[in-house]
């Protein structure tokens, strides 16, 4: 007959076979249905994480980006309200040389010679005139201060100039104060009414 060794120890807890100190395998297995929660919730947490991040990253660019925009319109507009204020000086150049009835004045010359100067200087720094005077009326660009009845003109033209506009650079510095015109005449009753002018100017010449 073949014989069989059975291990037994005796300890403080009594008899115990050899085999008796091992768990079920079953039971130093994780359950899989947690190892998948786990897993799900480890993805989760790792798109937050990802998102978070694209999120800031934009968040800094645009930051950035705006940070560059407003050192780039410090740098360009830096002068804008020393120029505005010298505007006051060129009107009360213009309001002076106005009153001037003879150029020959020594004193009228160096008035005029200033004020060449200095819009000579401002206009290589971006100071340009608004033109007005007989131009389209544009709100972005005049500011109507009258209304004036003449049917020899378009409806809405800038009529007269009370004061002078001027851009600096692509902004506009202050708007021209015009007064505007109202006419009841279509376009194609005004160019009829500037050939029958042109035309009798025409037949009072060749009489004359």
């Amino acid at each position: 007959m073949e014989e069989k060794t059975i291990d037994i120890t005796v300890g403080d807890d009594g008899i115990k076979s050899g085999n008796a100190g091992k768990a079920p395998e079953a039971e130093l297995m994780p359950d899989a249905k947690v190892q998948q929660d786990e897993l799900e919730k480890l993805r989760a947490d790792n798109a937050d994480l990802k998102d978070k991040y694209i999120r800031l990253h934009a968040e800094f660019d645009n930051y950035r980006k705006r940070i560059q925009k407003e050192k780039d319109e410090i740098y360009k507009y830096g002068a804008e309200p020393m120029v505005s204020d010298l505007l006051t000086v060129i009107d009360n150049l213009e309001a002076a040389l106005s009153h001037v009835t003879d150029m020959s004045n020594p004193l009228a010359q160096g008035i005029d010679l200033t004020l060449k100067e200095l819009k000579k200087v401002l206009g290589k720094y971006g100071l340009t005139e608004i033109e007005a005077a007989g131009k389209a009326f544009d709100p972005a660009f005049h500011h109507a201060m009258t209304e004036v009845q003449r049917d020899d003109l378009y409806d809405k033209t800038v009529v007269d100039v009370f004061r002078k506009g001027y851009t600096y650079k692509e902004r506009v510095l202050r708007a021209s104060m015009v007064s505007v015109s109202r006419s009841s005449l279509e376009q194609d009753d005004l160019e009829g009414t500037t050939e029958n002018t042109e035309l009798n100017e025409i037949k009072e010449g060749n009489n004359g």
